[in-house]
Parts: C-alpha cells; sequence; structure tokens
C-alpha cells in the first residue's frame, strides 16, 4: 500500500466505568464509533468481542461494580484495548475450558480473536490488554484497498492543481473531503455539459460504490 498522504488521526481514548454487566453495551457503542470514526469498520466486530470479555473477566474473577478503566488507542498499526482493574495479585490465563463451563471461556476466546495480549501489572492495579491487527501500513494511513488508494490519488491531483500553495506533506482530512466535495461537483459539471443527467450518474456511483463496499478491487 502507498503511503497515506491525508493521515487519519486516531487519538487514545480512555473512560472510567463501574464493572457491571450493563456498562458493557455501552462500552461497545461507544467502541463501534470510534473504530468507525477512525476508518477501521473491519475490526469493529472483533474488537467488541474483546472489550465485552474482558470486562467479563473483572466482573466474574475480580468483583461486580468495581472501579475499571478502558482505552482504546493505536500502537503501531494495531488497535489496542486496554482494561483496567484494581486487582494487581494475580494473572488471568486462557483456559480451555469445556462447553458446561461458568468460568475461563472468555480469555480463551480473547487468545483466539485477537493478534496478541497480555497483561501489565502495576502497584495499584492491573491492565489487560489485547492488540487487533488493521491491515494499516502506518499508525495514520488508512486501509480500502486500491480503490481507496486510487480515490486518493485523485483527490491529492485535484488539490496540487487547485490549491498548489498547500504543500503539507500531511494533509488533514477535513482538507481531502472538501476536494473530494470540489472533484465530485466538477465530475457532475462535466457530465451535465457533455448532455447527460447528473443525478442519474449519482444514482449509479451511489449503486456502485454499495455493491462493491468491503472489497479491494
Amino acid at each position: 500500500m502507498p503511503g497515506c498522504r491525508y493521515g487519519v488521526a486516531r487519538e487514545s481514548w480512555e473512560v472510567p466505568f463501574l464493572a457491571v454487566p450493563e456498562e458493557v453495551g455501552a462500552l461497545r457503542r461507544i467502541l463501534r464509533l470510534h473504530l468507525t470514526h477512525w476508518g477501521l469498520p473491519e475490526v469493529v466486530e472483533s474488537a467488541e468481542l474483546c472489550v465485552s470479555e474482558l470486562v467479563a473477566n473483572v466482573i466474574t474473577h475480580v468483583g461486580e461494580g468495581v472501579p475499571t478503566t478502558f482505552r482504546l488507542g493505536i500502537r503501531d498499526t494495531c488497535v489496542r484495548i486496554e482494561v483496567g482493574d484494581p486487582d494487581a495479585r494475580s494473572l488471568p490465563a486462557p483456559v480451555a475450558a469445556g462447553i458446561d463451563a461458568e468460568h475461563g471461556r472468555g480469555l480463551a476466546l480473547l487468545d483466539a480473536v485477537a493478534d496478541r495480549w497480555g497483561v501489565v501489572l502495576r502497584e495499584d492495579c492491573k491492565i489487560t490488554w489485547c492488540e487487533l491487527a488493521t491491515g494499516l501500513g502506518m499508525p495514520t494511513g488508512h486501509t480500502g484497498g486500491r480503490r481507496v488508494d486510487r480515490g486518493e490519488v485523485v483527490i491529492g491531483h485535484y488539490k496540487d492543481t487547485v490549491n498548489p500553495e498547500v504543500v503539507s506533506p500531511l494533509l488533514g482530512v477535513a482538507l481531502a473531503e472538501e476536494a473530494a466535495v470540489d472533484v465530485i461537483a466538477d465530475l457532475l459539471h462535466w457530465i451535465r455539459a457533455h448532455g447527460r443527467d447528473p443525478d442519474a450518474v449519482l444514482e449509479r456511483a451511489q449503486a456502485h460504490y454499495e455493491t462493491t463496499l468491503g472489497g479491494s478491487g
């Protein structure tokens, strides 16, 4: 994948919460929003599963209602999820539990879903973390394959032509979005000037986008 000219800002995010089952749904929703905003919808399902299992592990083995922290960030090119709890005495471990086992299945599942996971012990807390591969080539890069790469080339060429004074090597996504709007508008003018129907073309483009969503070609 070529270098991403229009970097995606992915700032770490942390929130305290009480380890109760009712909080899991809210954490999953916030997680989904952040990952979608980061342009990483492909890892949402696995990330939601990981956070559910990490919180369930705290509830089961540390105690329901204990003060806990959830942190989401990017480490190198991986999504990193951390759940901190006040029990610094013990290390969790995956267990190959049977189907009727009440405990231990969560971290075994985490072991299967995450690319790697581990535990950091501190004086007053324990942080259990996991990482999920994203397919990014760099922390501020993009996914999406050749279609996104081609779109970035078009946007970059347009910006270089219309606003050549903008020379930043890493332009913001907001700036690129404005350029994309200008590109689409200019193309619609071109279509109208050549006797075609801009609305019909937009409908076809939207349908084509939806049918190829998730593809890399």
